[in-house]
């Protein structure tokens, strides 16, 4: 290459002794040969004739003949996930068609009707079990929303700032609800509030105490998530302008955290209102009965449509705590002249 561009350029130096291997310069010539090259050369360059040896195809050329384009998109990976989107959607689909069957039949169609939700004494609307466990969902589900999410927040900025000894093992302590079995975790809280904390009964306040406890590390990480990806110069840029450590949090960093905080309210209450095995175990009575557990307790016996229709209220209520932190997130991302998407940011965890 440096004998290339010394030929077309004019650069002495590079000859038959400092020339590169597998280009070889046209020999010089005398008389009018000389005369014509040099005025090619003051046309446009010296003709060089170079004569480069062919590489053997390397290991990468044989796998892309072998394969096709490795880097391209995978081809058929689109027909799995089609069949695993059916195969996981096509029963939900189906239990919430007979929520709306006219008839008290669960396997033949019967005609479109609002019976199960608004109409039939034992709807869900009208069937005091059904209306309760659907208001302790939903109440527990807001109060933990409510709750986790600050607490979490404050753990997370307080763990991303933490330096010492003790810094890697908290972090690591946080994650020890996320890798434990449900079933351990409701068997421990049941122990929990049953023989060390007896001034706090099962029901209400245990699911609710419950619940949080798993639910602030969801919180934690997604807001750490959102930590790392900022970084601490907006704090430091803030702080070089006068700006005290309170100040900088408040008024810095917090408004970054925005969307990770809207994320970990939706979370929180998607985790909440679905959880079976922690309600379950802290409940007592019919008061404290949520929507997982009266499923659960329904469907052992000859359900009726409305316990389809209760389903459906639940995935309606979790699909809505979805669906708009996804539009928020979306909005941040356009905010921040990002064009991903709000699955992308999640996946990624920069929220």
């Amino acid at each position: 290459m440096v004998c290339v561009l010394s030929a077309l350029g004019g650069v002495p130096g590079c000859g038959d002794d400092g020339g590169s291997p597998g280009v070889t310069s046209a020999p010089a010539d005398t008389g009018a040969g000389a005369a014509g090259s040099t005025g090619a050369g003051d046309a446009g360059g010296p003709a060089v004739t170079a004569q480069v040896e062919q590489r053997r195809p390397g290991r990468v050329e044989s796998v892309v003949r072998r394969t096709g384009n490795p880097w391209g998109a995978p081809r058929g990976l689109w027909v799995i996930t089609i069949l695993y989107l059916l195969w996981s959607l096509i029963p939900v689909l189906i239990a919430v068609q007979f929520s709306f069957n006219s008839g008290r039949s669960r396997s033949v169609w019967q005609g479109f009707s609002l019976r199960w939700y608004i109409e039939d004494s034992g709807s869900v609307l009208k069937d005091p079990s059904l209306r309760l466990a659907l208001i302790q969902s939903v109440r527990l589900a807001v109060l933990t929303m409510v709750v986790a999410t600050p607490i979490g927040v404050a753990l997370a900025i307080g763990l991303a700032r933490w330096r010492g000894r003790l810094a890697n093992a908290s972090n690591a302590l946080m994650l020890f609800p996320l890798i434990t079995p449900e079933i351990v975790m409701g068997v421990a809280l049941f122990f929990v509030f049953t023989d060390l904390y007896g001034f706090v009964p099962l029901g209400t306040w245990a699911q609710f105490l419950g619940h949080v406890t798993f639910t602030i590390s969801f919180v934690v990480i997604i807001v750490r998530g959102r930590l790392f990806a900022i970084g601490r110069q907006y704090e430091e840029a803030a702080m070089d302008l006068g700006a005290s450590p309170w100040e900088a949090l408040w008024r810095v960093l917090i408004p970054m955290l925005r969307p990770a905080i809207f994320a970990g309210f939706a979370i929180a209450f998607a985790l909440s209102i679905d959880d079976f095995v922690i309600s379950q175990f802290l409940s007592i009575g019919a008061s404290s009965v949520t929507i997982p557990v009266r499923l659960y307790s329904g469907a052992r016996l000859a359900p009726p449509p409305s316990l389809n229709a209760l389903a459906t209220v639940l995935l309606a209520l979790t699909a809505m705590a979805v669906i708009t932190a996804g539009m928020v997130l979306r909005a941040y991302s356009r905010a921040e002249g990002r064009d991903d998407s709000a699955a992308e940011s999640l996946s990624r965890l920069e929220i």
